[in-house]
């Protein structure tokens, strides 16, 4: 009995010890929790590919660098990757789930992509907390990263216009050249430019992605229509191998083969393509709005001043709008479905930082275009920015293909334009541009 009632009183003691131990450590705990909460720095991962010395690329890093220095406690570890590598950067870390709090994401296949593997997070709390700023968005801006009903997932940086037809003002007066809104005007246009050994559009698709982005995407939507496209690209009652896209592709190669592109098109980049054309050796020029944030880096205002912009000519008989440019939203920065806590909160407050009304202005005024109404000062962008600012403002805004195409897709396309350029056949670039969206549409 004595040893039963001694074991008793032992585990009864070491039951009181337990106790006071595991009181003493829920009190500590508790007080360290208050310590981080209130002191402890936040850390905050960000990546983006706004590397480059171009205006719009600073002004991102400016805002990026005031919110470090308006939010002390955030401890922000920034990267600007190039854009030739960001995408495929992006998408090693998130094979391996690795992805940083933030980051940017294109719009289209990109952010959609990476919505079903599951990686991303809605930001919408900090869209509905700022009705005014959501309300300021153009229509249609939130549309590619609004993935189910009510859940918008980032909100753009800026415009993607694509298509935009730039021209020497002071060549199309010299040799009495109409600024061409039809096919035919075009095509006297490519005529006369030739016999005065005049280029007539300057392109550099080193990059193949150039003549996708900026020209037949647009010459596209002129032929078949929008809702036509996105159907093929749905793999819904239309195929890339449809007489419509043929002659899409038909339309190209009739630029190539009336020798619309300087030689060696396929051999020079799109930033040589720029200079080539700002210096008067060429007397059109189809492309994005990024050219305007390269051209107010590296062009004179005299240079400028002689350039006008404009969209793409009609095509006879197409289904599609004339007053039409292709683009759309922007990239914008995206939450890591992994990001909790405070990490979160300081996130959600840099994604406003570079995509609020302040930032929005000070990006345009960068001489970038953005999916915003915003009012900006003339004396601080060059006059083409201004021209083409209210150009794209009345205009409708139409696909880019490769935002609606798989990777596998885009890059057949890309491909197969430089194939036509050379001498290959439009039906033949359709077929495997057809099979290759029907792989990955198909399940």
């Amino acid at each position: 009995m004595k040893s039963i009632r001694k074991m008793s009183l032992l585990l009864l003691i070491m039951t009181f010890i337990l106790a006071a131990c595991g009181d003493s450590g829920s009190t500590n705990k508790a007080e360290e929790g208050t310590t981080t909460k209130k002191d402890e720095k936040v850390k905050l991962t960000v990546w983006h590919n706004f590397a480059g010395d171009d205006l719009r690329a600073k002004a991102v890093r400016g805002l990026i660098e005031k919110f470090q220095a308006d939010n002390p406690n955030v401890e922000l570890d920034a990267q600007a990757i190039p854009p030739d590598g960001y995408r495929q950067r992006l998408s090693t870390v998130a094979a391996g789930n690795e992805l940083p709090d933030l980051f940017f994401v294109y719009a289209g296949s990109h952010s959609a992509e990476l919505y079903k593997a599951g990686l991303l997070q809605p930001i919408t709390e900090v869209v509905d907390q700022n009705p005014e700023w959501k309300g300021k968005f153009l229509p249609g801006a939130f549309d590619p990263f609004t993935f189910e009903p009510g859940q918008v997932y980032t909100a753009p940086i800026g415009m993607s216009a694509t298509s935009i037809l730039y021209y020497n003002t002071t060549l199309f007066d010299k040799y009495k050249v109409k600024v061409p809104t039809t096919w035919d005007e075009m095509m006297t246009a490519i005529k006369v430019f030739n016999e005065n050994k005049i280029t007539p559009i300057a392109l550099g698709n080193k990059a193949p992605w150039v003549a996708q982005s900026t020209i037949i995407g647009a010459l596209g939507d002129r032929v078949t229509g929008t809702e036509w496209f996105k159907n093929a690209a749905a793999q819904k009652g239309a195929k890339f191998t449809d007489p419509e896209f043929v002659k899409v592709l038909n339309y190209f190669k009739e630029l190539s083969d009336k020798k619309a592109f300087q030689d060696g098109a396929n051999s020079i980049d799109n930033t040589q393509a720029e200079q080539y054309f700002i210096q008067g050796n060429a007397a059109m020029m189809v492309s994005g709005a990024w050219t305007l944030t390269n051209l107010a880096a590296s062009a004179s205002e005299d240079q400028m001043k002689n350039i006008d912009v404009t969209v793409l000519p009609s095509i006879p008989g197409g289904k599609g709008e004339a007053n039409t440019i292709t683009g759309g939203a922007g990239g914008g920065l995206a939450l890591s479905k992994r990001t909790e806590g405070a990490a979160k909160e300081a996130a959600l407050k840099l994604i406003y930082a570079v995509s609020g009304p302040e930032a929005q202005k000070a990006i345009a005024e960068s001489n970038s275009m953005v999916m915003y109404d915003t009012d900006i000062d003339k004396a601080k962008v060059t006059s083409l920015y201004y021209k083409a600012f209210n150009l794209v403002k009345k205009t409708t805004i139409t696909p880019v293909y490769d935002a609606y195409l798989s990777a596998e897709a885009a890059e057949v396309v890309n491909n197969g334009l430089q194939e036509i350029m050379t001498g290959g056949s439009p039906e033949s670039v359709a077929k495997k541009l057809q099979d290759a969206q029907a792989r990955s549409v198909t399940p």
